[in-house]
C-alpha cells in the first residue's frame, strides 16, 4: 500500500510563503488523485485542494488564488505552494491519496474519499 510523508511545514509571518511536499512510496502514485487537508486546533479536518492523476485541480474557496497544488508523477511527489499566508491558515496539513478510483477525473473534496493519509506537517503563520 502507498505510504505518504509530508515535509516543508514551519513558522512563517503573515504574507509569507511555504511549499509543502508529499512523497509517496510503494503503490502507483501516478494512478491516484491526491489531496491536501488541514486541521486547526479544536476544528474539524477541512479540504484544502486536490489534483487528479492528470492534473485537474480543485480548491477550497478560502485558499483559491493563494495556494497551488501540483504533482510530479515521475518523482511520486505532490506539492502545495502556499502564498500570501494568513494566521487563519495555521493548522496541521495532511496529504492524502484516493487509491480506490484509479485514473479518475472526478475530484472529491470529502476526506472519506481518500484512503491513505500522511502523518501531517505543522504550518504556523504569525501575525
Amino acid at each position: 500500500q502507498v505510504q505518504l510523508v509530508e515535509s516543508g511545514g514551519g513558522l512563517v509571518q503573515a504574507g509569507g510563503s511555504l511549499r509543502l511536499s508529499c512523497a509517496a512510496s510503494r503503490g502507483t502514485f501516478s494512478k491516484y488523485a491526491m489531496g491536501w487537508f488541514r486541521q486547526a486546533p479544536g476544528k474539524e479536518r477541512e479540504f484544502v485542494a486536490a489534483i487528479t492523476w492528470n492534473g485537474g485541480t480543485l480548491y477550497a474557496d478560502s485558499v483559491k488564488g493563494r495556494f497551488t497544488i501540483s504533482r510530479d508523477n515521475a518523482k511520486s511527489v505532490e506539492y502545495l505552494q502556499m502564498n500570501s499566508l494568513k494566521p487563519e491558515d495555521t493548522a496541521v496539513y495532511y496529504c492524502a491519496a484516493d487509491t480506490s478510483r484509479l485514473y479518475s477525473s472526478t475530484i472529491y473534496s470529502n476526506a472519506g474519499a481518500f484512503e491513505v493519509w500522511g502523518q501531517g506537517t505543522q504550518v504556523t503563520v504569525s501575525s
